[in-house]
Parts: C-alpha cells; structure tokens; sequence
C-alpha cells in the first residue's frame, strides 16, 4: 500500500535523525564529549533539516498517491476533485506553472488538500492542528538553511515564546536541544517536534 510505505519511511527517517544526534553527543570512558562543539552543533542542526525534508517528502508522497486513488490505511478512500492519471501528473498539477510546489510552506499544503479533496481530508483537520507547530519548523528550517539577520530575530522570538523568557544570540543548536517545557514527557525541542510530525502522518495516514 503506498500510503503505508509513505509512513514507513516517514519513521524510518525519524529514527535515523534522533539516531545521529544522539551519536553527535556520544561520551568518551573519561565522560568528555567525542566530538567537539562545533561537530555537535552541525550534526544535530543536519540532523532537524533532515527531519523536515523527510517530513516535506511524505506530504509529496501522500498527495501523489492519494490525488490517484490509493485508499488511506483504514481502507478509505477520500474524495478526489480530479483524478489525474498518474503520481508525475498530480504532481505537476500541485505545481501548475511554477517551478517546484513549497512543501514546507504549510499554508500552501493546507489550501491545495482544500481544492483537491473534500474537505481537505485526510489532511485536515491534522494539518490545522499543529499548524503553530508547522510555522515554528519553518522558522527553524530557515534558521538552519539561511543565516541573516531576519532569521535570527526569528528565531529569537520563537525561542522567547518556547522558554518565556529573551533568548537574544541564541543558536538554533541551543533551541532543539533544550527541554521543551510544553512536552509532558521531558522531551527536548527536537524530539517532541519529530513526535508531532510522525503522529500527524499516521493520522492522515489512517484517513
């Protein structure tokens, strides 16, 4: 079933990032970090925008699969508005006469399931849910992939909101690694984002 391939390596992925990270922080028999700071840091913010692309090319998988009639995992299958002939085509449909379509602009992600499937299902009402959490992981990304001034106080304000208190200078290494104190579990900023987005494909997944 594609849908499920498309969780599968959705997952796989996710692991794989958490796995480097934690590598990245590995100690040494004497208790000092095997890699330097500067190694850490790169390795874990490789790590998060890994994580989004991963979390980019589900959503590509999903609308492909889906806007042709693979049913969702529970066996539904959701009302199509069109029904391209194959996955290139429906992709090229989402990108009409652009270049690419921006997956990481949610905004984009929301609209186009409204005017391809009814109701936006199965992406809504999960898109909507975490559509906070979404615009900070693009704040992020861009934080990771464009360093200038406007991405910085970017990401300073979220950091702000995040901790509750002014985070000026602070790094985007400094933001996943922290414990994010929204999780009930202890989670660190990065680990509590890779839970949100797994649980979102299932539940669009699922259908």
């Amino acid at each position: 079933m594609p849908i499920a391939l498309a969780v599968a390596t959705l997952t796989a992925n996710c692991t794989q990032c958490a796995a480097l990270i934690s590598n990245a922080h590995r100690l040494d028999a004497a208790g000092a970090f095997i890699f330097p700071q500067i190694d850490r840091e790169q390795i874990t913010e490789a790590g998060f925008l890994n994580l989004f692309v991963a979390w980019e090319s589900f959503l590509e998988s999903a609308f492909g699969h889906l806007m042709v009639g693979a049913a969702t995992l529970s066996g539904a299958l959701p009302v199509r508005y069109a029904s391209p002939p194959g996955k290139d085509v429906a992709l090229q449909m989402l990108t009409g006469t652009n270049r690419y379509f921006d997956f990481a602009n949610h905004d984009f992600v929301r609209k186009m399931a409204g005017l391809y499937f009814q109701n936006g299902h199965p992406f809504e009402p999960h898109l909507s849910a975490i559509a906070t959490d979404l615009a900070d992981l693009r704040t992020m990304r861009n934080a990771s992939a464009h360093i200038s001034t406007t991405t910085q106080r970017a990401l300073e304000a979220l950091a702000q909101r995040i901790f509750g208190a002014p985070q000026p200078g602070v790094s985007l290494y400094t933001v996943l690694t922290r414990v994010d104190p929204r999780s009930a579990t202890g989670n660190t900023v990065f680990a509590e984002a890779s839970n949100k987005l797994l649980t979102t494909a299932q539940l669009i997944a699922q259908g």
